[in-house]
């Protein structure tokens, strides 16, 4: 049997203050849809995050809307869990009617321990939990920690397990060892969050959500990562779908599916004449991160090279990174605050400074002071 598993799709999401909501809108029906129509798995399996907040905006709550029903279209069963990002209440409304169309969603823990009956499997889908809520549900105060609380919940399940069926957990933790990204929540502080794989051991496989790198997490567990690059950071991974398949005794199979995505998140460096002439040439509508690595400051670097890169994030100089990092030294520091001042307008803005403007600046500076004092 075949399971298709995504997580961590963040609905609304924005990205240096631009909304993503085309971009997640072109993943869903140009990527998704398509590969459940080429793939025909027994279910899909999406672990958690479905919004990037628990108060989502209309734009990506009308999106979500137009995934249901395109997925109510093809019949094949879906389970779907909330996580740390989703409102869960608000997802679950409508769950008992979208459950006679197969699309299982699961927010509460007194349903996670309950299995749901998909493609000759059983599946235990866990929404995300703290531990407090964990504790309550198992009715053991004693539990201290993910790792613990996250055993104690398996325990629970396995005691459910039918013989003969392949064991499907679907949960969204953060499992030990696992590598992050800058546009995740940490879950807890320290390591009180962590899992440990082996936990997820007495499951044929693990679909897990909130990590959005696509990764293994131990021997059957697997993190199918964010389907898009939600930070620049991001801009190395290679974003995916994962396609599942179960065999009797048998390892999970793996095939991830590439997402070609509406627009890239990437970092492009080198000189500006070099970037703008390569702008000019050939205009690059992905979203972009600029190191400009000349000797000397350039004037308004991010309006020249806008027209050209027009899903410009965010410009950053070598050199000025250079000069921030050394040390300041004793004349520098002495130097008069309007020099500085008069010394930036010259260098990098290229004009001189207009009457009045020095004394602007330094009620200015004088204002700041005194509201950090």
């Amino acid at each position: 049997m075949k399971f298709l598993h995504i997580a961590d799709l963040h609905l609304g999401r924005l990205l240096y203050g631009r909304s993503l909501i085309e971009d997640q809108r072109h993943f869903l029906f140009e990527c998704l849809l398509p590969a459940i129509d080429r793939h025909k798995p027994d279910g899909r399996l999406i672990a958690g995050d479905l919004y990037d907040r628990p108060v989502a905006p209309t734009e990506a709550i009308a999106l979500f809307d137009e995934l249901l029903d395109a997925l109510c279209a093809r019949q094949v069963p879906a389970v779907v869990i909330s996580g740390n990002h989703d409102g869960p209440e608000r997802i679950a409304v409508g769950a008992k009617l979208l459950a006679r169309f197969g699309i299982h969603i699961v927010t509460s823990l007194e349903a996670a321990f309950r299995p749901i009956e998909l493609g000759g499997a059983q599946i235990f889908a866990l929404p995300y939990f703290d531990n407090a809520e964990m504790r309550a549900a198992l009715g053991d105060d004693t539990l201290r920690g993910a790792g613990a609380c996250m055993q104690a919940a398996i325990e629970r399940m396995q005691a459910q397990f039918l013989p003969g069926k392949p064991h499907v957990l679907v949960a969204h933790c953060f499992a030990a060892g696992a590598s992050t990204s800058d546009s995740e929540s940490r879950l807890f502080v320290g390591g009180a969050g962590d899992v440990p794989t082996d936990c997820f051991s007495p499951f044929d496989y693990a679909a897990l959500g909130h990590l959005h790198a696509a990764q293994a997490a131990g021997q059957t567990a697997r993190y199918a990562g964010s389907p898009l690059k939600y930070s620049v950071d991001e801009a190395h991974q290679k974003k995916s779908m994962t396609l599942v398949t179960l065999g009797a005794g048998a390892p999970p199979q793996i095939e991830l599916l590439p997402v070609s995505p509406l627009r890239d998140v990437k970092r492009l460096s080198g000189r500006f004449d070099d970037l703008l002439a390569a702008g000019t040439a050939q205009p690059d509508a992905d979203y972009v991160e600029i190191l400009l690595e000349d000797d000397a400051p350039v004037f308004c670097p991010a309006d020249r090279l806008r027209p050209y890169y027009p899903n410009l994030l965010s410009v950053r100089s070598a050199w000025f990174l250079k000069a921030g990092a050394a040390a300041p030294t004793a004349a520098a520091q002495s130097r008069d605050r309007t020099a500085v001042f008069t010394g930036f307008l010259r260098d990098v803005c290229g004009g001189e400074p207009q009457e009045g403007d020095e004394a602007l600046f330094l009620e200015i500076l004088r204002e700041l002071e005194e509201k950090e004092a």
